[in-house]
C-alpha cells in the first residue's frame, strides 16, 4: 500500500478539540514534525479533516 508523509505546519491553538485529537492520533505533536503513514481510508479521512494544518507528500 502507498505511504504518505505528513508534516505539521500550523499550530492547533484555537482549534476545535476534534482537530487537536486528530493531530495527536496522526502522531503530530510538535511543529515541523514529520510522520510516515500508510494511505488507508482512515488515515486519508483524518488528513482531510486537518488539511489546513498539515502538508502531505506521497512517498
Amino acid at each position: 500500500m502507498a505511504k504518505v508523509k505528513i508534516t505539521k505546519i500550523k499550530s492547533v491553538i484555537d482549534r476545535t478539540k476534534r482537530q487537536k485529537n486528530t493531530m495527536i492520533a496522526l502522531g503530530l505533536t510538535r511543529m515541523n514534525k514529520t510522520v510516515e503513514k500508510e494511505a488507508t481510508p482512515q488515515i486519508l479521512g483524518m488528513i482531510a479533516k486537518v488539511q489546513h494544518l498539515i502538508k502531505v507528500e506521497n512517498s
